[in-house]
């Protein structure tokens, strides 16, 4: 069984950073796919970013310019630095990566802007 781990929640101020981290209980390598999602109450799971086999980055027109996806297959974890942060970045952060056809999910960390 899987499992992904997220940290770095917390409650910042608007124009603060943070960096999420998600540790794999299997060993990551650059073949994953790895992602980052987030979901606000009453809306729908969204992408945040992500990261492919190939290493191209991809992200949401949203955090485009402030959030950064990277991964270090060493340590089998995944981050998210989020910078110049947002009342609308306010939400329940998730890790998925995939390992083939299959995608496991993260539990989620919470993630609050201040206004």
């Amino acid at each position: 069984q899987v499992q992904l781990l997220e940290s770095g929640g917390d409650l910042v101020q608007a124009g603060g950073s943070l960096r999420l981290s998600c540790a794999a209980s299997r060993r990551i390598s650059v073949a994953n796919t790895m992602a980052w999602y987030r979901q606000s109450p009453g809306q729908e799971r969204e992408l945040v970013a992500a990261i492919t086999p190939g290493g191209t980055t991809n992200y949401a027109d949203s955090v485009k310019g402030r959030f950064t996806i990277s991964r270090d297959v060493r340590k089998n974890m995944g981050y998210l630095q989020m910078n110049n942060l947002k009342p609308e970045d306010t939400a329940v952060y998730y890790c998925k990566v995939a390992w083939g056809q299959v995608n496991y999910w993260g539990n989620g960390t919470h993630v609050t802007v201040s206004s």
